[in-house]
């Protein structure tokens, strides 16, 4: 299960792997929700990304389940260079402009000091793939940034490519079902939220 860190102290803000945020007290509600939601999947094993945001959701999931969290670096959000810390406002033409052009196949395009999708990519399927072929069988739960959960699902699932960036919606706190049934990965469920946010996260 791939999850969305919970909703952030200021949300309506561009935080990328260059801002260690933490949650807002909202936020905080989430991820004892998810831990409430989560502890009777028999999970087996449970992975986060570094950053604190992440590290916060993870822990009350990792209560309920029992589970210590593994913190993995290469999770982090995507860098985006000078857009972290900016508005919704002020920095939504700079992050769209990447969109766009991933949408349109070009998936090495970067504003200056930012990642790309397929640098994301890199990045993040080789642990997916190690993570499956180590616990073969077994049920994970991986708390990560929205933008990495958006390049592996438009990587892994049949029937979607980067073309379909904004038909994905990932919300703070969401659940994403994935589920290996041998040849290929399929989506038993995607973006549950079970404690939905009054903020929309920017990216």
């Amino acid at each position: 299960m791939l999850i969305r860190h919970a909703e952030t102290s200021t949300p309506d803000v561009f935080h990328g792997a260059e801002s260690d945020i933490g949650l807002s007290a909202w936020g905080e509600h989430q991820a004892m929700r998810l831990g409430e939601n989560l502890k009777d999947q028999e999970a087996h094993a449970l992975y986060c990304s570094a950053m604190q945001r992440a590290i916060a959701t993870a822990k009350p999931i990792g209560a309920a389940c029992d589970l210590t969290a593994v913190i993995v670096p290469q999770l982090h959000e995507r860098k985006i260079g000078p857009l972290s810390g900016l508005s919704r406002e002020t920095g939504w033409e700079i992050y769209a402009e990447s969109k766009r052009r991933w949408m349109f196949g070009d998936l090495e395009f970067t504003h200056p000091g930012g990642e790309s999708f397929a640098d994301i990519r890199r990045r993040v399927l080789p642990f997916f793939e190690e993570l499956r072929t180590r616990h073969r069988g077994e049920t994970l739960i991986v708390v990560a940034h929205g933008v990495v959960i958006r390049v592996i699902l438009l990587s892994l699932l049949e029937g979607l490519e980067p073309a379909d960036f904004d038909r994905i919606a990932i919300d703070f706190a969401s659940i994403n079902d994935l589920r290996w049934n041998g040849t290929k990965w399929k989506a038993h469920a995607l973006n549950q939220v079970v404690a939905p946010s009054p903020a929309k996260p920017v990216a």
